[in-house]
Parts: structure tokens; sequence; C-alpha cells
């Protein structure tokens, strides 16, 4: 299988217990700056004459554990209203490997090296929903990078029902992925290998490498590599590695995403009622001389 590998679960340690919210805090979806230094989320939203949220800061997102499951959905459901589940802890080199369950539409995510109360940090993008980036990379408050290597879509069957991926048609995309999207990553895997190896309304496994004070990030979905990513290199409008680092510094907490709805996408963003679920959530700290990825 192309780009696949089976990591050593030795080390590994949980996350989550299983039976409780015990290591992570509800976080809401607070804007800060489009970039260090730069102007406020807020403030671009007026320049592109989209609505200010309302008083997201009093909604953090639902999470609830139900059954050994990690389950996060809208504050309240149809709200529009999203928000993050923090760890309490700061990591710096890592592997994280977790089982997730996304409805459709669901935009979702994991955040690294976020900071605890901003809203800053590299997410790897777990967006269940049209047009939407699955392994990929985007910078939350790091000049909103985008670095994919596909976009998916959904087929239904013939009573209209959601019944499995397909790649996204550029044609007819919201969000298409463009060779710039793509040339910012070291690696991108192709998205029938992706498909392939996707198990829909299922269990599926996320594997995230983080390695490095800008770190190197790689992504495997079921046991393949889908995207790597060198934030120290990085090249994408407004974005400057040492003006980031001063932010992040080199250590952050992991964070799981439940997205508000926008004008973009509405509610095929996060639909009335969509869950994220996820279990099995686990690390493996790092030295720093680990390497960037195996």
């Amino acid at each position: 299988m192309p780009g696949s590998t089976e990591p050593n679960d030795e080390a590994f340690v949980p996350l989550f217990d299983g039976v409780s919210l015990a290591g992570w805090h509800a976080a809401p979806r607070v804007c800060g700056s489009v970039y260090p230094g730069g102007p406020s989320v807020l403030e671009h939203f007026d320049s592109l004459g989209i609505q200010r949220p309302v008083e997201p800061e009093k909604h953090p997102a639902r999470w609830k554990v139900e059954d050994g499951v990690l389950i996060g959905e809208q504050d309240t459901p149809g709200s529009g209203y999203g928000g993050y589940l923090v760890s309490d802890q700061a990591f710096g080199d890592f592997e994280l490997k977790l089982e997730m369950r996304p409805d459709w539409p669901a935009d979702t995510g994991v955040m690294l090296r976020r900071q605890r109360d901003s809203w800053e940090g590299f997410q790897v993008l777990v967006d269940h929903r049209p047009s939407g980036g699955i392994g990929g990379f985007f910078g939350n408050g790091l000049a909103s990078f985008s670095a994919v290597p596909f976009a998916i879509d959904v087929v239904r069957d013939d009573a209209g029902r959601p019944a499995g991926l397909v790649a996204d048609d550029p044609a007819t995309s919201v969000e298409p992925v463009t060779q710039e999207k793509r040339s910012r990553l070291s690696y991108a895997a192709d998205v029938d290998d992706f498909l392939n190896v996707w198990r829909w309304d299922d269990w599926n496994e996320l594997r995230v490498r983080c390695v490095g004070a800008m770190p190197v990030i790689t992504t495997w979905i079921n046991g393949l590599k889908i995207a790597e990513l060198d934030t120290a290199t990085l090249e994408s409008p407004n974005y400057d590695p040492d003006a980031i680092y001063k932010v992040l510094g080199d250590r952050g907490h992991i964070a799981l995403e439940v997205h508000d709805n926008d004008a973009m996408f509405g509610e095929a963003r996060w639909g009335v009622g969509a869950q994220c679920r996820w279990r099995n959530i686990r690390i493996k700290e790092l030295s720093t001389n680990s390497g960037a990825s195996q």
C-alpha cells in the first residue's frame, strides 16, 4: 500500500480515560488575529462583508462521554456554534493516535501546539463535508494557510442519503484544492489511495507525528501516509515562521474541534444534529532528536 507504515505501540499512554472528560477542558471559538501582528479575525470578516458571530465566547460546543466514546456536537445542536475540547497538558514532540467517526457533514479536526487560551495552532483537518480535506493542514491564527493533498465529497444512494466518499469535483467545488495548496506539502497522498482505506460510517484511525521547534507534521489514516508539512519552510501569504514561533513556542496543547457554521457553507459545514466521535486517544512523547518522520 503506497505510503503505509505500522507504528510501534510501545510507550503510548491514554489521553482519554473512556469514562470522563478528565484531563480536558472545553473552550469556545474565540477569534484572535489572522496572523501574528495582523488584523483580527473579526476585522477580516468585516472586510469580506461576513457577519460577525454573536457572543461565541458563551458557546464552547457540547462534549460528553457515552459507552467509552467522546462525542462533540454544536452548542446547541443546530445553533451553528462550535468550540474545542483542549488537553490540560501541553506537549512538545509526540506521536498521537486516535480513532474517529464523524457524521456527514461534520467539519472537525485536531489542533497541535495550540495555545491554551487563544486560537493559534496547527490544525490537522478532518473536514468530513463537501470540498473537505482529511489529513491535510490549516493554520489557525497562523495566516490561515491551507496545505492539503486532496478534497472529498459524498455520493448518495437512490433515496438521497449519503452513502460514501468520492473525490471532490474541482469544476463544482466550493473550496477546490489548488496546486498551490498541494505544493506546500513535502508529501501528498493520492485521493484514490485515501478512498481505498477510508471506512464509511465506521471508525478510522488517525496517526499524527509532530517533531521540531517549528515542527514537521506527518499524518496517516488507517496506516496510509496522507501528508507531511514542514512548518519551518512553508511559504504562504503572511506566514512568518519566526513570528509564529514567538507565539507558539515549542510546546502546546492538543484540541478536538466542533466547527461553527458560516455564510460560506452553512449547514453543509456542520449538519443539524451532527456529531463527531473519538475514542482510543493516546500519545507517545518523543525526544527532540527522534527525527521528522519514518
